[in-house]
């Protein structure tokens, strides 16, 4: 009860905007939740998915949904919080990832800006360079416009949801 999935209506949103940067690109799907999104990246073409999670009934729902469809390859399951992931991921060889999305729950507010900092400053290197980094959150959540590197360059408004986009900037 406490995963709120992306609405269909979103996500569909969501993956228009991405059809030119989807096909064979690394996607990290992180909060995954039940793992619609990270699902939806592979049947439109992502070359692999990482999906990361730490409540263990999303993660069981996640395998499941995996198992239904079967999807036994191009993803790996990192079970545990979204920060660790990325700290972890920083100091070992993760691939570059062109896209990411973070969907963390509503009500933990915090995430957004521990989760973005984090892409934006220590964990950058785990990004391409023209990646892009989507975050899901409540339209009357205001996110930052910049993490570190990270610059929003849009927002999409929808209903009670938003999607902000941030792209990383060049290093100087």
């Amino acid at each position: 009860m406490a995963t709120r999935p992306s609405s269909d209506r979103l996500r569909e949103t969501l993956f228009n905007v991405l059809v030119p940067r989807i096909e064979g690109a690394a996607f990290l799907d992180l909060y995954a939740g039940s793992g619609a999104v990270g699902i939806e990246a592979l049947s439109r073409g992502a070359a692999s998915v990482v999906f990361v999670e730490r409540a263990p009934a999303a993660l069981k729902v996640l395998r499941g949904n995996l198992a239904r469809l079967g999807i036994d390859t191009g993803f790996r399951i990192a079970p545990g919080a979204a920060g660790a992931y990325l700290r972890r991921a920083r100091q070992g060889r993760a691939a570059g990832f062109k896209l990411v999305f973070l969907d963390p729950p509503y009500d933990a507010g915090e995430e957004y800006a521990a989760t973005l900092g984090l892409l934006g400053g220590a964990a950058a290197g785990m990004l391409e360079a023209d990646a892009l980094v989507i975050a899901e959150h409540r339209r009357k959540q205001q996110l930052e416009p910049a993490y570190g590197r990270l610059h929003r360059v849009r927002l999409l408004e929808q209903g009670d949801a938003a999607l902000s986009f941030y792209e990383v900037a060049a290093a100087i």
